[in-house]
């Protein structure tokens, strides 16, 4: 009898779920919920908030739809892993229920008093113990609920973030891990233990953590109530759990010092391994607990973001056009019409809300040289990928100032990795290897549940079935051309940062 592994993965776009064959390491059935994106509601400029219900009910439709393509029973699912979008918010009450819709990673409404913390706490604290400034995440969002929300504040039982949550919908417990109390700001690295110190500072009770559980490890089990929902089997374990960075590098076995991988959803992200309780001064860069972190083998991941990057692409195939929308397979092919630099015009993508790599400021979108009888819908969407790789190459540069060098970038062969403009802008101006692998988060965290229940004995075994798919390394033209036009493009956000 076949048996599978469960992934999850839990975006801000859509919620996606893979039946891994155990025996193979290979995809037996995906299934993505809903077709199209999901809301994000904006109720004031730079917030962005889900509701966490809507998360659990497409989840619901994508395991059975998996269980349906495979006509797997339910005991034949022996494992489920859940990868989820970072530094989200979710407040539940006694009953288990969301007090207010989800404060998610791309709001910007907190930036002020992570900023307060980290000059009140003192900013070497903050950087030796937290490796980060406070910042715009997810103990600050908690802090903006208590200081402007009283009332909403004074009903929350436990805090959560979004994989914990369905973590809590499939099993009734309420856990997290970590290394995701490090992607909150919740820890403190020179302590090896949840930060006191930040807390104290913000009034904020740590009995509002939920309990701590190993990233590989049973953490809870399928309640009765959850499997007549889904059709899973009661008591099947929920053995792995990471937010979507760091899985993103364990499901393309990115795991050592050194190792570096990439993705470029609905934002776009450059993450590597390292052995340091390393950061940046400028706190450009965040420092998490990467997922094999162990006492006696430190593994910190650092992790620089692009918040504009899948989301440009999505948002100009729905407008570029009154009527139906291009696919983007179309758009790819008109950008790859055009020159290097888009015939001079350039973009800046930051319209996704505070940008970390520029000190949490907020400078929109906004495009360069435009000039209308000579740029066309192929330039524009020449110039938005460049200008998405451009910023991932500001990023970069941060990384590479902290000692974090890499020659070999993995990524999964989705989103905007398919388009060829964007993987020639990628490795030609990034400068290092490109290597895409068959996989994606939610399969990487159905090969993880299964490290962590045990049916995998080791990493080595859980990644056989990884397959290559791609190779793409730059070459010295390219790399010229892409430098010039990348250096003016840094002119402009310099000329443009230099306005705040």
């Amino acid at each position: 009898m076949q048996e599978y592994l469960l992934g999850l993965d839990i975006g801000s776009s859509s919620v996606k779920a893979t039946l891994v064959d155990v025996a193979t390491g290979q995809r037996a059935a995906s299934a993505q919920s809903p077709a199209e994106e999901m809301e994000m509601i904006a109720v004031q400029p730079g917030w962005a908030e889900q509701d966490p219900e809507t998360w659990w009910q497409h989840v619901v439709v994508c395991i059975k739809a998996c269980v349906a393509k495979t006509a797997a029973k339910a005991d034949q699912v022996k494992a489920i892993g859940i990868a989820y979008q970072m530094h989200g918010l979710v407040c539940i009450d006694k009953e288990g229920n969301p007090v207010r819709p989800s404060i998610i990673w791309c709001d910007s409404r907190a930036v002020k008093y992570g900023d307060d913390a980290f000059t009140k706490l003192g900013e070497s604290y903050c950087l030796s113990h937290f490796l980060n400034s406070p910042g715009n995440f997810t103990a600050s969002k908690l802090k903006w609920v208590k200081e402007n929300e009283p009332e909403v504040y004074a009903r929350i039982h436990k805090i959560m973030l979004p994989g914990d949550y369905i973590a809590y919908k499939l099993s009734g417990e309420t856990t997290t891990t970590d290394t995701g109390l490090s992607e909150g700001i919740f820890w403190d690295y020179e302590e090896g233990a949840v930060a006191a110190a930040l807390l104290k500072h913000y009034g904020i009770n740590a009995d509002l953590l939920a309990d701590r559980k190993p990233v590989f490890a049973i953490q809870a089990e399928v309640s009765a109530s959850a499997a007549t929902l889904t059709g899973l089997k009661a008591g099947t374990p929920i053995s792995y759990r990471a937010g979507d960075q760091p899985n993103n590098a364990f499901s393309l076995n990115v795991l050592n010092p050194g190792e570096t991988a990439a993705t470029a959803g609905t934002s776009g992200v450059i993450y590597s391994v390292t052995e340091d309780n390393a950061f940046d001064k400028q706190s450009r860069v965040n420092a998490f607990i990467h997922v094999n972190n162990k006492a006696e083998q430190k593994r910190n991941g650092i992790l620089l973001c692009v918040n504009g990057t899948g989301i440009l692409n999505s948002w100009l195939r729905k407008n570029i056009r009154s009527v139906d929308a291009f696919p983007y397979t179309k758009i790819n092919e008109l950008a790859s019409g055009v020159r290097v630099g888009a015939d001079g015009l350039l973009m800046l993508p930051f319209g996704n809300g505070a940008e970390r790599i520029l000190e949490n400021k907020v400078i929109n979108a906004s495009w360069h040289g435009l000039d209308f009888n000579r740029h066309s819908q192929a330039h524009v969407f020449r110039a938005a990928q460049e200008g998405i790789v451009f910023a991932l190459r500001y990023g970069f540069d941060i990384l590479q100032s902290m000692g974090l060098k890499s020659q070999v970038i993995r990524a999964g062969h989705a989103n905007m990795f398919l388009s060829p403009v964007f993987r020639n802008a990628f490795v030609n101006t990034i400068g290092a290897r490109l290597e895409l692998y068959d996989t994606d988060g939610a399969m990487g965290a159905a090969l993880g549940a299964g490290v962590g229940a045990g049916i995998y004995s080791s990493f080595k075994q859980a990644f056989t079935g990884l397959k290559l798919l791609l190779d793409e390394s730059p070459n010295l033209q390219d790399q010229e051309q892409h430098e010039m036009v990348y250096q003016k493009w840094k002119y402009i956000l310099n000329q443009q940062l230099s306005k705040l």
